[in-house]
């Protein structure tokens, strides 16, 4: 079962790569860049920095998710083995 989890994690930080990748790549980069602007910023700088935290928001959760799933780890029981 530990190494289903760390495939599943290693998955998942491939995800997380490979989304950040896209959001810094041309197809977004385009969409954004236009000439309007809301409260007199332009889109494109508020997509980075709308973007940018939310991306290291969703890492830091991924993150703490993580660290609370192994907390919880079953501990092996002798007696189990024993009845084996």
């Amino acid at each position: 079962m530990l190494k289903m989890n760390s495939t599943k994690l290693k998955e998942s930080w491939i995800l997380c790569f490979i989304l950040g990748i896209v959001m810094l790549n041309y197809p977004f980069l385009h969409i954004f860049n236009k000439t309007a602007s809301y409260f007199g910023i332009p889109v494109l700088i508020l997509y980075f920095f709308i973007g940018w935290p939310v991306s290291i928001a969703v890492i830091f959760l991924f993150a703490k998710s993580i660290d609370s799933a192994e907390s919880v780890k079953p501990e092996p029981n002798s007696e189990e083995d024993d009845k084996q």
